[in-house]
């Protein structure tokens, strides 16, 4: 008897490399700087070895919606939009898109990715496929776990680190048919795009149009630029605005 699925499953795993996309947490992560002091609180027990009543190890764990790499959710940014409970399993597949800028912002680490970059990368592997994840690959993951180093702190105590324009997010879900994007530093926006606006106007708009993003993403450097697949998990929590996310990439190897 054959089972189809298997045998794909059984390919991916020996044809493809698996790429973990999410950073490792622990009670020394960073989160923004807004959150309260004492809002993460992991693995504390609360029901210890050597009860009498069960011989087992149960844990609590405490921490904001907005933590390490997370989806956010459009209720995040937008009243009444839709939280977590809205989004299905068939919403945890993508193909996945990555536009790497590197090169720019190693020449500025304000550099907001332009429409121009999307479309050399369509040059190259063709248009953004319908209900495509677009990632935006910086290097910036490689700050982790320094919060001054991700936020890119300057002696005035501003935010400096690169992300997207919004008309590239414009032309990313209206010109193609993206289903979500994603990026490595802690913000959607620039920081320039952040401070000329005075708002995350890349980040509001993203959540107004009912997509999802996820944030703080890790090593995008090793998944291809296309032909991917983005496959992203996250605790089943009613009315979550955002959520930790176990991500992975499943990549043709190089």
């Amino acid at each position: 008897m054959e089972f189809k699925l298997w045998n794909v499953l059984t390919d991916l795993k020996s044809h493809y490399d698996w790429v973990e996309l999410s950073h490792s947490l622990n009670n020394d992560s960073p989160y923004w700087s807004g959150i309260p002091d004492g809002s993460v609180d992991l693995s504390k027990t609360c029901f210890d070895w050597d009860n009498d009543m069960l011989e087992c190890l149960i844990q609590t764990f405490t921490f904001p919606g907005q933590f390490g790499t997370h989806i956010d959710f459009p209720g995040h940014f937008v009243r009444g939009k839709a939280t977590s409970e809205s989004f299905g399993v068939d919403q945890l597949l993508f193909p996945l898109c990555i536009i790497d800028v590197t090169a720019k912002v190693a020449q500025d680490i304000h550099y907001a990715a332009g429409i121009d970059d999307i479309k050399n990368w369509e040059k190259q592997y063709g248009p953004i496929p319908d209900g495509a994840f677009v990632a935006l690959r910086t290097d910036w993951s490689k700050k982790w776990p320094d919060i001054n180093a991700m936020s890119g702190l300057d002696a005035d105590g501003n935010e400096n680190f690169p992300a997207w324009s919004l008309d590239t997010l414009k032309y990313i879900y209206e010109t193609r048919n993206a289903a979500a994007n994603g990026h490595e530093t802690m913000d959607t926006d620039a920081s320039a795009v952040a401070a000329a606006a005075g708002d995350l106007i890349c980040e509001r708009y993203v959540l107004n149009q009912g997509k999802i993003q996820i944030e703080v993403l890790n090593n995008l450097d090793k998944v291809a630029p296309a032909g991917a697949l983005l496959i992203a998990a996250w605790p089943r929590i009613e009315g979550a605005t955002g959520l930790p996310a176990r991500v992975f990439a499943i990549t043709p190897k190089p």
